[in-house]
């Protein structure tokens, strides 16, 4: 008599299947910001026509919260969570805490447009402080000194925004664009430093025959100068001595990005929007130099930084990134440069027509946010497959 043994074994991963928007956190943070980020401009539009009523925040400064404590710190919430899982080999938040952190970042959103201030003073403050606690627990399991800094990073995000509503509460009598100028230099330091990790990294790795090079003197000064521009704007430093500070941080920054060789990637669109993007810190540096000498007005220095290097750097490092933790192919297709060219177009249009047609800013800006509105809204609809389903080689993340 023949005994069949049966081999039971577990079901195989169906690579693409199922629901994984909590693996890992660049993916509900990436959705939740580019959904945003398409979504901010009608927001801006039907605050101007009135519609919202009398939110706790409205006009410029709802919209420059937004853009930098809603969609800039969700993306950079999800990169760091996914980075910092790799740096530490601990797991970073999944499952319910992702969600209920991603719980808290929507109900930000949704509080500063309702007339409830203090409720939307903690709760967006508790956003990145929370965020903190989360990348703080594995990196220091790991003893892994060398990122402890994002923590505080992260901390000061909301140090910054916490004194931002303050301020608009009337609590502080600093006007609420201390907090606004404090996030956009912790913003510029976030780029610079994972910009010198990983551009000239990627681009070695991307383009074959290029030697991207670091200078360690370089790379110092050029953080240095970043720290010495946050520092000096906490002192309320302006005028001539601001200028120059300004203008050698430009400098220090445009040598570091010459030996990248930008110029020879300009056939890889996955990198080379990383090299224009860093390519818009360089010049909102050298416009506000010219802003604090009189010569330009200040907003067209905001939006180089904002639009251009936030947008470009953000979206760059959405599409690169969510390929790599999907294990789909590290190559833009034609969406992902349909998304690139959008928001470097966006940005282009919003600093390069008010200073050279100032008569035609309204107009500008308004273009401006629908082709930033386009590129996120095309990021958000092609990638939320990709974010929302299993990697495609089955492992976790």
């Amino acid at each position: 008599m023949t005994t069949v043994l049966l081999n039971i074994e577990e079901p195989k991963p169906q690579p693409g299947r199922g629901f994984a928007l909590w693996e890992l956190g660049f993916r509900p943070f990436y959705l939740l910001a580019s959904s945003f980020a398409a979504l901010s401009v009608l927001l801006w539009a039907l605050q101007f026509s009135g519609w919202l009523g009398r939110p706790y925040l409205a006009g410029p400064l709802w919209h420059a919260h937004e853009m930098l404590f809603g969609y800039a710190l969700a993306v950079v919430v999800g990169f760091l969570f996914t980075a910092g899982r790799n740096w530490s080999g601990q797991p970073t938040p999944t499952g319910l805490p992702l969600a209920l952190l991603a719980l808290l970042w929507l109900a930000g959103r949704v509080l500063v447009l309702t007339p409830f201030g203090w409720v939307a003073a903690v709760v967006n403050a508790a956003f990145p402080i929370a965020a903190g606690i989360g990348l703080a627990i594995p990196l220091y399991r790991a003893r892994n000194k060398r990122n402890y800094f994002f923590v505080g990073v992260l901390f000061a995000f909301g140090i910054a925004q916490f004194t931002l509503h303050l301020a608009q509460l009337g609590v502080l009598t600093l006007p609420g664009w201390v907090g606004v100028q404090v996030a956009l230099d912790l913003m510029i330091f976030v780029m610079a430093v994972m910009g010198g990790r990983v551009i000239p990294m990627f681009t070695n790795n991307g383009v074959p025959g290029v030697q991207a090079r670091r200078n360690e003197t370089l790379e110092r000064f050029a953080l240095g100068a970043v720290l010495a521009l946050l520092a000096a704007d906490l002192a309320g430093l302006h005028g001539a001595a601001m200028a120059v500070l300004l203008a050698l941080a430009a400098a220090l920054h445009a040598a570091r990005l010459y030996l990248w060789q930008p110029w020879r990637t300009l056939r890889t669109p996955l990198v080379w929007v990383l090299h224009a993007a860093y390519a818009f810190i360089v010049l909102h540096l050298a416009l506000r130099a010219c802003a604090e000498a009189g010569l330009i007005v200040a907003s067209v220095a905001t939006h180089a930084l904002t639009a251009g290097a936030i947008g470009g750097m953000t979206i760059g490092m959405m599409t690169r990134t969510a390929r790599g933790h999907t294990a789909r192919p590290l190559r833009s297709d034609r969406f992902d440069v349909a998304c690139y060219l959008c928001v470097l177009a966006a940005a282009l249009v919003r600093v390069g027509v008010p200073l050279v047609a100032p008569q035609f800013t309204v107009g500008a800006a308004m273009v401006s946010g629908w082709l930033w509105a386009c590129g996120f809204m095309l990021y958000a609809i092609r990638y939320a497959p990709f974010l929302i389903r299993p990697r495609l080689d089955g492992k976790p993340g």
